[in-house]
């Protein structure tokens, strides 16, 4: 009887949705959820996409039509609408399109997903992404210059550069984008990630879509505007420029809700809200257990509903924390003797929420342990006054915080960093060297094993200049430079400029003085970052020490916004130091790579060589804000001792360690310099399960001593 019930309802709600929503969708399984819907409309989508429009003059025609303005029929409504101050109009007469009139007061087309933030990026020289009308909307040509690729970010009122590398559509504008990245996702896949066109995250959504999405969603309901390109493109019958396929996300913003969860959207058909009103029932017994300095088990009696409880949101001091289908949770990331306020809320598959349920107060315990002790400590870019400290990080059951450098069992600094550089020493001496890491609670480890460090006479170690160390020419404007000094002393920045050649052809231009910033002398062993002013990325803008403004002083953010084919140069007097790419080449052949000045480099090059760089890939920030090199670092006799069986054909290395050259660290690296294993006082054989095929470079650690040897894991 059961069974009979539900298969009446189950065919019910299907009729009842074939009589509220376009017949475009009557093949579609509505009744789907998460990811599953999403793979339904993405197959929607893609086969009734049958007409796929040229840029010129397809996308021009096809703007003229869906995007008129309603109240004056030979104009077309503006993208992103006007500036604060009223110098952009919200509407543009339809024959000012741009041409060869110029820009200024004309419109143009606007990649909302922007061409350059797609991977691989959009093109428009032949139908595809770069074409599709679901993306392109008429926009004010400065008003999208002034967008340029920026990505989205929250924000309030009219249209704006947020935060310097970021942009807001706009309050009328922002549930227009929002729809049209959710159908460029389900359009395209990874190529148009939201991820990489918005600030937002990813916490409660099965997949990539952002938080921001699904709230503008919501906030700005569908306009008349929509609506009306939708009609248009799904008609290849009577229209010349549609495209066959509709935006789902218009015809009903709840699609996007009952995909990815969040807050309801508008359900303009009815067949999901309307459904079912009735909200779970109120979470109760809820109970801390098992309490940590940094977590805690929470568990609850599950609530019920009149179709189906489907999940639960987890709220710490009234902040949505965590969303759960079980009725337990471990809270994690919590700071040590604190109180928390713990409520839970139930929803069901409408979205319908209980009430949260009463607080619960629960409180961590207090931090009474110590990270572990720092371990491998290796001094390297050893000079008269200064070396570079790194060592293998330590752990603890909540965070470390920081480390203490002791010289000589004296205090001699507190460092959040690693490597760290000491300073302040005597040339030609000998000092003993530990350090002892510390957690939030102030809980200190005990000091490492010493270490012993001679320092230098002072005099020059062979390296004659500054040089660049790494090159970052990411997507959108994530372009950087680092610099390093590996001479034996500190080094005056004035009279040091970067410069590029534009294009690989012509003088070198754009100089910038890198003595400008906050930084005027550069230790022995530091680097110097230099960024585009509009990167967005977040390694980035934390290490660096310049932001090259975008300016009428710096256009673009030059010269650090080389595009792949743009030889870029250290002067110091107008005299070329170091060169990164080759001189007078046209070609991209530096274009979206990162790439890492090889640790054996000892000097700068005015001529590129290939062969002095591991190459990374696009938007890889790996290493930035230190350089590693083995210029200073006395190397271990190789002689010394034996690894066996290479090729490695198992999980099991052995090495035999000959004299009296004991090995404190083996740190194994792929063939892009990142570190896969890091092994502290192995013993003589060692389990290396997991590691892929392939070669890798196994690095030995005696004291300060370092001794390479290649391994080949078949």
């Amino acid at each position: 009887m059961i069974k009979k019930l539900l298969s009446f309802y189950f065919l019910l709600f299907i009729s009842f949705i074939s009589f509220s929503q376009e017949t475009y969708y009557d093949d579609v399984n509505l009744t789907l959820t998460g990811v599953q819907l999403k793979a339904a409309l993405t197959t929607k989508v893609t086969t009734t996409h049958t007409n796929k429009l040229v840029y010129t003059p397809g996308v021009w025609e096809a703007s003229k039509i869906t995007d008129e303005n309603s109240s004056n029929t030979s104009e077309v409504v503006l993208i992103y609408g006007w500036s604060s101050s009223g110098t952009t109009a919200r509407t543009r007469d339809k024959s000012l399109q741009q041409g060869s009139g110029g820009s200024a007061g004309r419109w143009n087309r606007e990649h909302v997903y922007s061409q350059s933030l797609a991977s691989p990026n959009f093109s428009t020289s032949q139908p595809g992404p770069g074409t599709d009308a679901h993306n392109l909307r008429p926009a004010d040509s400065d008003r999208n210059s002034l967008r340029s690729n920026k990505k989205f970010s929250a924000g309030s009122g009219n249209s704006a550069i947020v935060d310097t590398h970021y942009w807001y559509p706009g309050d009328e504008w922002k549930g227009d984008v929002a729809r049209m990245m959710m159908y460029m996702y389900v359009r395209y896949g990874s190529q148009c990630l939201p991820t990489g066109v918005a600030q937002g995250s990813t916490q409660f959504t099965p997949d990539d879509m952002i938080d921001l999405f699904l709230q503008w969603n919501v906030e700005d309901p569908v306009s008349d505007l929509e609506k009306a390109r939708n009609t248009y493109h799904e008609d290849t019958a009577n229209n010349t420029y549609a495209q066959g396929n509709r935006n789902p996300f218009i015809d009903n913003p709840y699609l996007a809700t009952r995909i990815w969860g969040g807050d309801s959207a508008q359900d303009l058909w009815g067949i999901y809200t309307g459904s079912d009103t009735e909200a779970p029932t109120t979470p109760t017994n809820v109970v801390a257990s098992n309490q940590t300095s940094s977590t805690l088990d929470i568990s609850w009696t599950a609530s019920t509903d009149n179709e189906a409880v489907t999940g639960y949101n987890v709220y710490v001091d009234g902040t949505l924390t965590y969303q759960t289908a079980n009725t337990t949770y471990q809270v994690t990331g919590l700071t040590p003797n604190t109180s928390y306020a713990i409520q839970i809320e139930a929803k069901d598959l409408i979205n319908n929420k209980s009430a949260k349920s009463t607080v619960l107060n629960a409180s961590t315990t207090t931090d009474t342990n110590a990270p572990s002790v720092p371990t491998a400590l290796v001094a390297n870019n050893i000079a008269g006054t200064t070396f570079k400290l790194t060592w293998t990080a330590s752990t603890d059951d909540t965070a470390v915080t920081g480390y203490d450098v002791y010289v000589d069992d004296a205090f001699h600094a507190s460092t959040t960093t690693n490597p760290y550089t000491v300073t302040g020493l005597t040339a030609s001496t000998t000092y003993a060297i530990t350090i002892l890491a510390k957690d939030a609670a102030d809980n200190k480890s005990a000091q490492s094993t010493a270490i012993n460090v001679t320092t230098t006479d002072g005099a020059s170690n062979g390296v004659s200049d500054l040089f660049f160390s790494q090159y970052i020419e990411g997507g959108n404007n994530n372009k950087a430079l680092e610099i390093v000094n590996l001479t034996g002393s500190a080094v005056n920045l004035t009279g040091y400029t970067i410069k590029k050649q534009s294009n690989g052809a012509g003088d070198w231009i754009n100089a910038y003085d890198i003595s400008s910033g906050s930084v005027t002398t550069l230790n022995v062993g530091e680097v110097l970052v230099l960024i585009n002013g509009q990167a967005d990325n977040a390694v980035l803008i934390a290490e660096a020490d310049i932001v090259v403004p975008n300016d009428g002083s710096f256009p673009y953010g030059a010269p650090v916004n080389f595009n792949g084919n743009d030889a870029v140069g250290l002067f110091k007097n107008d005299v070329l130091v170091d060169v990164i790419g080759e001189v007078d080449n046209g070609n991209k052949h530096i274009e979206d790579v990162t790439l890492v000045r090889k640790s054996d480099v000892n000097s700068p090059n005015t001529t590129y060589t290939s062969s002095e760089w591991e190459v990374l890939g696009k938007d890889d920030t790996t290493g930035l804000g230190s350089h590693t090199s083995t210029l200073s670092v006395e190397k271990l006799d190789n002689a010394a001792f034996k690894m066996y069986p290479n090729p490695l054909t198992g999980n099991y290395l052995n090495f035999v360690q000959v004299n009296s050259q004991r090995i404190t660290a083996i740190k194994i690296y792929n063939t892009v310099g990142q570190e896969v294993i890091s092994i502290e006082n192995p013993k003589n054989t060692v389990n290396l399960n997991g590691l892929k095929s392939g070669i890798y470079i196994v690095k030995f650690y005696s004291e300060n001593k370092i001794g390479i040897k290649k391994l080949i894991k078949q």
